[in-house]
């Protein structure tokens, strides 16, 4: 695995890229504002911003809120490896914990990766099957 840049803001950047590109990927449109930030030498927690589609507005105006973040929470982990391997790939580190949210009522997704310590040699988060 090829490990962050050396320059904070240049790796944290590279982070929101590919979480644009997976966005974009999986559905259909990515965020007008993205931001990775790091929460602790563990924890990294990248945040989208006005990431729905018009049909996700649509439900939104209709109330469907509980069935948007239904669904999307669906999507987004049917796709844990997709979401942790650029993770891996630009930090070195693997990736324990995958968790996805999203307020509808916003359009403000997250996504938080948790890190196993850089000496750790097990599975990924992204290798574990989902259920």
């Amino acid at each position: 695995m090829r490990p962050l840049p050396t320059s904070k803001h240049g790796s944290l950047s590279a982070i929101s890229n590919e979480m644009v590109r997976i966005y974009k990927d999986q559905f259909g449109r990515g965020p007008t504002k993205t931001r990775t930030q790091r929460a602790g030498p563990d924890v990294l927690v990248v945040t989208l911003e006005q990431t729905f589609t018009p049909a996700e507005r649509r439900l939104c105006e209709m109330g469907e809120h509980a069935r948007l973040r239904e669904l999307r929470l669906l999507f987004q982990y049917a796709e844990t490896t997709v979401f942790c391997e650029p993770i891996e790939r630009l930090t070195g580190r693997t990736v324990r914990a995958f968790v996805s949210g999203i307020d509808t009522y916003a359009d403000l997704a997250t996504e938080l990766f948790v890190l196993h310590p850089s000496e750790y040699d097990g599975p990924s988060r992204g290798a574990v099957e989902h259920e």
